[in-house]
């Protein structure tokens, strides 16, 4: 195993771990209306080490899998694995991930420091389609049927505790939908 002690994950830190939430609360699109969907899952954030790109950009990487069940029959409904990176130097936060759909991310954000009314860290990143830094890329299918236009979210930790919500903006049915994810996890 290696040794990460000496690795700045600045404000990543507090997502190392394995997380567990059940309170989860999916707004998605449907072919009759709005589906609303109830959700547990895990997620496990471990260390991934440092990277150096272009001999100039250090980045802390934390790798990541969230594993989420419809609570109605506990099947595996979204099965998503990526990156998290801080880069110190320039105070940026990336999250780099990709979904079984045919659908990859890299968002971003500066990291203002902020944090709740409890002290906890507020994470913020997004991405637009066609954006030259923070995109979305995705199969032909996926941007001629259900393509994903914006992705924004925030998730907040400290205390073992970890709330997120993201937004996704997705052309489906002839229409624009803002699908929906939030839960509230903790560690174990």
């Amino acid at each position: 195993m290696k040794n990460y002690q000496d690795i700045d994950y600045g404000p990543l830190e507090e997502l190392i771990g394995t997380w567990k939430g059940n309170q989860g609360t999916d707004i998605a699109p449907g072919l009759k209306g709005v589906d609303n969907n109830s959700y547990y899952e895990t997620i496990v954030f471990e260390e991934a080490g440092s990277v150096l790109n272009a001999n100039e950009q250090k980045l802390a990487v934390l790798h990541y899998r969230q594993i989420v069940r419809m609570e109605s029959n506990d099947e595996i409904f979204h099965d998503q694995t990526g990156y998290w990176h801080w880069d110190a130097d320039q105070n940026i936060l990336m999250h780099s991930f990709v979904i079984p759909r045919a659908v990859n991310v890299i968002a971003g954000g500066a990291y203002s420091g902020k944090t709740d009314e409890n002290g906890r860290r507020v994470l913020e990143v997004q991405a637009k389609l066609a954006d030259p830094h923070w995109g979305i890329v995705q199969s032909p299918f996926m941007s001629k049927k259900a393509s994903c236009v914006e992705f924004h979210q925030t998730i907040i930790v400290g205390d073992r505790k970890m709330s997120y919500s993201q937004t996704s903006l997705i052309d489906i049915y002839g229409k624009m939908f803002e699908h929906t994810d939030e839960n509230e996890l903790f560690r174990k």
